[in-house]
């Protein structure tokens, strides 16, 4: 329609890995697709989670149709349990999607409006209308979209990858990306996490062909982890097993409800006496039995970390053990793995992961993948998605490969909408966006400077200082006591908290000491300067003035 205008607003997962969200408005109408986390790396120090910040979907959800979910993972959906009381909308997703955000959502006593829709219906969203398509990616029940409104077609990837041999039998749908292309879509958000990669993708059977070869030589017990929400990898480890008379064991709170969805909604299939309880473990010999554990990212509480530490109840590292780690690392997650992997290796274990044996493949689109889904939509306008800046850079100089100028290919940031009308294409005002953090119960409230204190303490400690101060006469009373926590500085004959003392008292017991709150000041600001001279370190002064 001419002089109608959308308008698509990046709330996450644009110039960084995680936490994707985007909202998609026009005229009246907007809807909200995704909403997950991101695992925080060693930068936010405490912190157990980052979601998007949803101002915008807040402030405007008389106008809010719908959330649609593209698929069960935790950076797509995660972030519902935080957010969705806030909304009170209905959420779109697939049968094993909603079954995974049904359990989510349970775990914080919560129920949502969830309807479940499938490959080829539309539904209608205000003056807009969905259409869903099957995307292979490395779980089931994936996919993208096409929004209709009266300015164009919108067309969402979601994480994608062209499988032609699957493990769940169902290629991508090409013919539907096709015949939009044929339509003239106005703009494609597109999947770019992996177009730093050239060629294709491995397909999921390359997967299953290197699982047969370990379990073939494995001379003892399987100990063997990937994402919870990895259904299709939990299927090829059943099979594996059955093809070689194993039993499986299921370990993790998070993977066991997967599992137990994932079976009831018809998504995985239990071969016959593979799946035994873990209580039951103990009653096959090793050689017999697989551990399926969470873990896979190293995260300090799941069953790996625990087996790795030696410090699981009941799963004991022994001589024969073989642990296969079928996951990559999350970004910020390299080391925490690492560590996990030294560890096993220091029990006895041999350890298989992504840099020895093909044990893990992306769910994500290569370079060729991504030239064969701009060639087949043919868009106006292109938009990556789900990848860091850098990668949104090179996927803006592939697509200019296949002849898009670059002024055809967006990058925007956080909150900087992006509006189409009438062929052309502006970035519009920004609107409130970023990272909210989650810290235990504790959402939204953890800002930079608790961030910055957290920092200082893990680099350079802290100096507790206590002082006694006459309220009458304003004057000091005794010698300050300090003492410290996480601050190196001992060196043989250093007397330096003597020291400190002494200049303390040197500085600030000459007359009056004004009120508590200044003496507070002055003792943090003078002993910031002595420390810093004598030891180039800045601990966290943290004065307590006790009034008599």
């Amino acid at each position: 329609m001419a002089g109608a205008r959308v308008k698509i607003i990046p709330l996450g997962g644009y110039g960084e890995v995680g936490k994707n969200s985007t909202a998609i408005q026009c005229e009246d109408d907007l809807v909200a697709i995704d909403c997950g986390l991101m695992f925080p790396g060693g930068d936010l120090p405490g912190i157990d989670l980052a979601i998007p910040d949803c101002s915008y979907l807040v402030e405007n959800r008389h106008r809010l149709r719908g959330l649609i979910l593209t698929h069960g993972h935790e950076d797509h959906l995660g972030a519902l349990p935080h957010v969705l009381p806030k909304l009170d909308v209905p959420v779109y997703g697939t049968k094993l999607t909603q079954g995974l955000l049904t359990v989510k959502l349970k775990e914080h006593g919560l129920r949502a409006k969830q309807v479940i829709v499938r490959p080829g219906e539309r539904v209608a969203m205000g003056g807009m209308s969905a259409e869903f398509f099957h995307v292979n990616h490395s779980i089931p029940g994936c996919v993208g979209l096409a929004l209709r409104t009266k300015a164009g077609i919108v067309v969402h990837t979601s994480d994608f990858k062209f499988d032609q041999t699957p493990t769940d039998g169902a290629p991508t749908d090409f013919g539907k990306l096709a015949e939009l292309g044929a339509r003239g879509a106005l703009a494609l958000i597109c999947d770019c996490v992996r177009v730093e990669r050239p060629g294709y993708t491995p397909s999921e059977r390359v997967v299953a062909e290197s699982l047969d070869q370990i379990f073939f030589d494995a001379p003892g017990r399987i100990i063997f982890t990937t994402f919870a929400s990895n259904i299709s990898r939990v299927q090829q480890a059943l099979n594996a097993a059955y093809r070689f008379g194993r039993r499986m064991a299921i370990v993790g709170r998070s993977l066991e409800n997967n599992v137990a969805v994932a079976t009831e909604l018809g998504y995985l299939e239990i071969p016959e006496d593979t799946l035994v309880g873990s209580e039951r473990m103990g009653h096959y010999p090793a050689e017999e039995m697989v551990v399926a554990v969470t873990g896979s990212q190293g995260e300090p509480t799941s069953v790996l970390a625990r087996i790795a530490a030696d410090d699981h109840r009941q799963i004991k590292i022994a001589a024969g053990d073989t642990v296969i780690i079928s996951a990559s690392p999350v970004p910020g997650n390299e080391q925490t793995v690492s560590r996990t992997i030294d560890s096993l290796f220091r029990l006895g274990a041999d350890v298989v992961y992504g840099a020895l044996r093909p044990v893990h493949v992306s769910g994500h689109a290569s370079q060729e993948e991504i030239k064969f889904i701009l060639n087949l939509v043919r868009p106006q306008f292109c938009v990556p998605f789900h990848g860091d800046y850098r990668q949104m850079v090179l996927f803006q100089r592939l697509a200019g490969q296949l002849g898009f100028p670059a002024e055809t290919v967006l990058l925007p940031e956080l909150g900087q909408g992006i509006e189409f009308g009438d062929g052309k294409a502006r970035f519009s005002e920004r609107v409130q966006a970023g990272t909210v953090l989650v810290d235990g119960l504790t959402v939204g409230d953890v800002g930079q400077a608790v961030i910055r204190d957290r920092r200082q303490l893990a680099e350079d400690g802290v100096l507790l200082v206590s002082l006694v101060l006459d309220r009458e006469k304003a004057t000091l009373i005794g010698r300050p006591q300090i003492a410290s926590r996480g601050f190196a500085y001992a060196r043989e004959g250093d007397n330096l908290i003597e020291e400190a003392c002494a200049h303390l008292l040197a500085n600030l017991d000459h007359g009056p000491a004004g009120s508590a709150e200044q003496v507070s000041r002055a003792a943090s600001d003078s002993l910031t300067r002595f420390v810093y001279e004598r030891t180039h370190r800045r601990p966290l002064i943290l004065p307590v003035v006790n009034e008599v």
